[in-house]
């Protein structure tokens, strides 16, 4: 069943099927974790699911945005929600694999790239959803945590920001394949439902080509988080865990 939503309190409206994977806080926080600049004209959102990071931050900034969404039921939902907040000049959805991703644009293209992956590999002791949708969301059945990396490195321009949304058990790995690539870790932000447990989250930014240096934060989000706007603010984050 199709309903139409509040995307939390961002004065947006997003379609969402009940039986579908629906957006969740990972892509709120992603959002507000990217770090937009006036030279900043063109991002690209890879695994858009519905399109709720998009939404967000096309509602705020001059970007021209691309979003890339391999499921087609998903994907029209995307486009209908981009409709009825006008933002049709600001975003354009592709339904392609984000692995053909290269087929239509050059290298060296974009200035922010954006994730939000599925989270968990395929094996055989994989516990997959019976509902496809859901499966494809979460597991790396159509793309790897690899094959973004790879793709981030071809399409991202020189100094460009890559800002990915993760598992810390996966973090390991995802500094490996950044080193690999060529993708410099210049933040970690880690987190917490509570301050006592281990981190739920990683929010990680990238920069191609960049110099080595990395800062470390945290933040805690739990039920009584009313609003997760500018909750990520340069200027709020002494107060945050800043490990020098």
């Amino acid at each position: 069943m199709v309903v139409l939503n509040d995307l939390f309190d961002y004065d947006l409206k997003i379609y969402q099927d009940s039986t579908k994977f629906k957006f969740s806080l990972d892509s709120l926080l992603l959002a507000e974790f990217t770090d937009i600049k006036k030279s900043d004209k063109t991002l690209l959102d890879l695994c858009s699911g519905n399109a709720p990071l998009p939404l967000i931050l096309a509602s705020k900034y001059d970007l021209n945005i691309t979003g890339i969404e391999i499921q087609p039921e998903v994907f029209n939902l995307a486009e209908e929600s981009i409709k009825y907040n006008h933002l049709e000049t600001k975003i354009s959805m592709l339904n392609i694999n984000a692995l053909a991703t290269p087929n239509y644009f050059p290298g060296n293209n974009f200035d922010i790239i954006t994730c939000n992956p599925p989270f968990f590999k395929v094996n055989p002791q994989s516990l997959l959803n019976t509902e496809e949708s859901k499966s494809l969301s979460r597991h790396e059945l159509t793309i790897t945590l690899e094959d973004i990396f790879t793709l981030t490195k071809t399409l991202l321009k020189d100094n460009g920001k890559f800002y990915l949304v993760h598992r810390p058990e996966r973090l390991t790995e995802i500094i490996s394949l950044s080193q690999k690539n060529n993708l410099a870790l210049k933040e970690i932000e880690f987190i917490y439902s509570k301050p006592e447990e281990c981190a739920i989250m990683v929010l990680l930014k990238f920069v191609k080509n960049g110099k080595a240096g990395t800062k470390v934060y945290s933040k805690v989000i739990n039920r009584e988080t009313k609003t997760y706007q500018n909750i990520f603010k340069k200027e709020n984050k002494t107060k945050r865990g800043e490990v020098k």
